[in-house]
């Protein structure tokens, strides 16, 4: 293993809630994964409450073209009800996307971010995800020196990084958003830069905070000629994924009443048509609650 590649299977060996892990055991055993990743502001937090996020990497080719496949499920713990948003692909697409190998930006912006390996069905399962990690954090790390300054502090071209993956998909972030993600997993970022740049042979000089990396104008030119062919798809890519999940999320009608009552206070009966149509329903819920909040 490399430097990156030790450092990450310590961290996705972090210990998680029992809770998470038992519900991990159990969204692995609906799709007999290779492994369940866990990310998210549940991650940093250590929270229940709320939606958490998990990726389930199947074995075999990928099934759907438009992926990942997104579905909501509730499940009890020890009499607590669960929530999960769950988005489900084959390792072997999760692992070509943290090339770089897709258009896709999703994979590697997501998880050169912090997650944790919830579940594994084995030590091949958990080396062949920990190299895809380690594949992720040398995509966003030589992207985030071609896009960042000549030279700078890790967190000057990790900002760089964000700032554009935020630009190129369909999301709504707040202004300073790369500022909270780094500033909330501080440790996480620490020293990452430089290992990510060491495991693909890209060289740099460091004094004291100060990273300088020799980039050839040659290597910087393709990378930002490929960054602008994802650039260029990112939006699309989104909408499309957005289409697909109005009409394929799993649990959709159970996830958005769950997510107007939060919001609202008002309590959404879901009957089976709207569990089966949640799209067609929509209007007459939405109408539903604005009439019981007035």
């Amino acid at each position: 293993m490399t430097a990156l590649e030790r450092r990450l299977a310590s961290s996705l060996a972090t210990a998680v809630d029992p809770a998470v892990a038992a519900l991990a055991a159990h969204l692995a055993g609906m799709d007999q994964a290779l492994g369940v990743l866990f990310y998210g502001s549940n991650l940093r937090t250590g929270s229940r409450e709320g939606v958490l996020d998990f990726y389930v990497l199947l074995p075999g080719p990928q099934r759907e073209l438009i992926w990942p496949r997104v579905s909501y499920h509730e499940w009890e713990f020890e009499g607590e009800l669960l929530r999960a948003k769950v988005a489900t692909l084959s390792l072997e697409t999760f692992a070509s996307a943290a090339r770089g190998e897709r258009f896709d930006t999703t994979i590697w912006a997501r998880f050169v971010q912090p997650s944790v390996l919830a579940w594994q069905r084995d030590a091949q399962a958990e080396r062949a995800i920990t190299s895809a990690l380690a594949e992720a954090a040398q995509t966003a790390a030589r992207l985030a020196v071609a896009l960042g300054p000549p030279q700078g502090d890790a967190n000057e071209f990790w900002r760089a990084l964000f700032r554009a993956t935020y630009a190129a998909e369909f999301r709504i972030e707040p202004s300073g958003r790369e500022d909270s993600i780094l500033a909330v997993n501080a440790d996480h970022f620490e020293g990452l830069l430089p290992l990510a740049l060491e495991a693909q042979g890209i060289a740099f000089a460091r004094t004291d905070a100060v990273i300088a990396p020799h980039l050839p104008s040659a290597s910087r030119e393709q990378l930002l000629r490929w960054w602008n062919r994802c650039r260029r798809m990112g939006k699309a890519l989104n909408i499309m994924r957005l289409i697909k999940a109005s009409t394929t999320f799993e649990g959709a009608a159970r996830y958005a009443a769950w997510k107007i009552e939060r919001h609202t206070g008002v309590k959404v009966k879901l009957t089976p048509w709207r569990e089966r149509h949640p799209v067609m329903a929509a209007p007459l819920v939405l109408f539903g609650v604005w009439r019981a909040r007035r």
